[in-house]
């Protein structure tokens, strides 16, 4: 265990008291300029913070970190839907004109802008960029780069910055380095949101194909780090741009992006890039399967005290991670059904298999949070705001709704039992040994895999093995990463893995996630399909929401609507991350709150020896 875990669940909690504290000075100040603002209340950090409290301004610079990835990757522009792209270059490439800080549940400071202001009702947001601000090739960034970015991303970009961009009334410049954007509906994140999309070099794109580009025509942005090298699906090697801009500039990146190199291998499943860290040719190696953890990794390079192992804390909610059912196959449309599929999935007897039985379950989707539904019937505001839509929700999502537990054994005898009869409430009956319908047609599914997933095919293998206790056998399909993203893509699937990562600050991304008018587009995010107005106008509410108390109600009633709506047989979380590395790769002592997200690993480690 690492010396340097701590708690930090105090911490969490005076983060929310500090946002919710609102005072009237407070909202005057909001209509000047300033260094940074929050969700709700005041920025945690002084107009003359010298730097975010979890760097350490003081790391050297230097060294490598080399990681692996499952997969592969056919562009480096993950700024537009065409192609494959690695998740993390989102992180690495282009910054905003404000950038997040994850020791606050929903706070920006000062990046490419030297200042924001927004007005207390948040109708509109200006920036001024800091006259220091460059693109990686050393010239200017503008104005102008700047808000053809914001219509370039909105119209023709990736999805994820089309939904923003729709509730832009106008953006127009003020001044030689200033804009002004003015939104067209009420939501208050959106002058958060404003300030982190990235910012591409107009100049660039001038006479070429930007939603089309090739993978030889990587973005010019002005982050710390550049691509100088790769080969498609075998490598990206990013290099620390000795130039870059805000090293002496913006106190947002005093102590960050110490690394001189950070390189992504790719490997065709987990056991070859294992094989590879173990030979010393990754150098930090997160893992996420705790039975490999305990008994695996007695290697060379950790005996010798070469790599060391670390556990770190973080008290980011758990998210959903598991197997999502999509509603708009006649099997999933059916809740009886999908909750029949909940009862079938024996995960305490699974956990017990993969895990050792030492990984906690997801429970909800903001489970390991202060947003979690909480146990029990609906109470307060969150019972104010479900009680409208009462009629066309799950009752259990007012009554209050817990996942089935099993008694841990593979049978699963009540389980089994559970999922025959709500089965047989759906329609359905095992005939002849074959669970069928009222014309004898046998109910099956395709359950789809990434080939490279050996984890989960492991539980879908025991998933299997309970469903056939219900006359049921369902199809396992396993393709390659470019085939199951053009599957999963267009929803062309009925049961598949699926994980997404939330917040303690969800917003406008809520849309996307599981908004109705994301059901249905192509490459979207809305894997399950889900379409309800309840969920939407729960969403509405936690943009809308003026204080606290309204934001945290209306996400622990979205999280009841989505739990119980079993769009997605969760399994276990990771509430502490182990990584084992190079004993040289260091880290600072203060973890937070939003510890081992995008943004701490590599930005704030540093390399050096003893």
């Amino acid at each position: 265990m690492s010396q340097h875990i701590r708690s930090i669940s105090g911490r969490i909690f005076r983060a929310a008291a500090l946002v919710a504290s609102t005072s009237v000075f407070a909202s005057a100040l909001m209509a000047e300029p300033t260094h940074g603002i929050a969700m709700y209340g005041e920025p945690a950090l002084p107009q003359d913070f010298a730097h975010l409290p979890y760097a350490n301004p003081d790391a050297p610079t230097g060294g490598t970190m080399v990681t692996s990835t499952v997969g592969s990757f056919d562009s480096l522009n993950p700024f537009i839907t065409k192609g494959s792209v690695h998740w993390q270059l989102r992180f690495f490439m282009g910054e905003g004109l404000m950038a997040r800080s994850l020791d606050e549940p929903f706070t920006v400071y000062g990046l490419l802008a030297e200042s924001i202001e927004t007005p207390e009702d948040r109708s509109w947001v200006e920036f001024t960029l800091r006259e220091e601000a460059r693109f990686s090739d050393g010239s200017p960034v503008t104005v102008e780069d700047v808000i053809w970015s914001y219509e370039t991303l909105g119209t023709i970009g990736n999805g994820r910055y089309r939904g923003f961009y729709s509730k832009v009334d106008s953006i127009e410049q003020t001044g030689d380095r200033s804009l002004r954007i003015t939104f067209n509906v009420e939501d208050r994140e959106l002058a958060l949101i404003a300030g982190l999309r990235p910012i591409l070099q107009k100049t660039q794109w001038e006479d070429r194909d930007f939603e089309n580009a090739s993978i030889e025509e990587i973005p010019i942005t002005s982050s710390p780090y550049v691509i100088t090298n790769y080969e498609a699906n075998r490598f990206i090697e990013f290099t620390r741009n000795p130039n870059y801009w805000a090293q002496d500039v913006a106190p947002f990146v005093n102590g960050q992006h110490n690394l001189d190199t950070i390189r992504i291998e790719f490997f065709g499943d987990e056991v070859a890039a294992f094989e590879a860290f173990k030979v010393g040719e990754i150098n930090s190696n997160r893992e996420f399967n705790v039975v490999r953890w305990e008994t695996q990794y007695d290697t060379a390079l950790i005996t010798s005290g070469d790599f060391v192992k670390s556990v770190l804390p973080h008290s980011r909610p758990s998210g959903m991670r598991g197997f999502v059912m999509n509603t708009r196959r006649d099997q999933f449309d059916d809740i009886l059904v999908r909750d029949a599929m909940m009862h079938a999935f024996n995960f305490e007897f699974i956990n017990d298999t993969i895990t050792g039985g030492v990984q906690p379950r997801i429970t909800s989707y903001f489970s390991n949070s202060p947003l979690a539904m909480q146990d029990g019937p609906a109470t307060g505001r969150v019972l104010e705001f479900l009680e409208p839509f009462a009629d066309d929700i799950p009752a259990d999502a007012i009554t209050g709704y817990a996942l089935p537990v099993s008694d841990g054994s593979e049978r699963n005898r009540a389980g089994i039992g559970a999922a025959l009869d709500l089965m047989e409430q759906a329609g359905y009956t095992i005939q002849n040994g074959v669970m069928s319908d009222s014309d004898g047609t046998p109910f099956t599914f395709d359950i789809l895999l990434e080939t490279n997933s050996t984890e989960n095919t492991a539980i879908i293998d025991i998933y299997v093995e309970s469903l056939s206790r219900l006359g049921i056998t369902p199809t396992v399909t396993s393709a390659d990463t470019a085939q199951y993203k053009e599957r999963t893509d267009t929803y062309n699937f009925d049961m598949t893995y699926y994980q997404r990562g939330v917040s303690l600050s969800p917003g406008n991304e809520q849309y996307l996630y599981w908004g109705q008018d994301a059901a249905n587009t192509e490459g979207g995010r809305n894997m399950m399909g889900v379409q309800s107005p309840a969920i939407d106008a729960m969403i509405n509410r936690l943009l809308t929401s003026d204080s606290q108390d309204d934001f945290v109600a209306a996400t622990r009633a979205m999280d009841r609507l989505l739990t119980a709506g079993r769009y997605v047989v969760p399994i276990y979380q990771w509430n502490i991350s182990r990584i084992a590395h190079d004993k040289n790769l260091r880290y600072p002592d203060t973890m937070p709150i939003f510890g081992d997200w995008p943004g701490w690993q590599p930005d704030v480690w540093w390399y050096a020896e003893d």
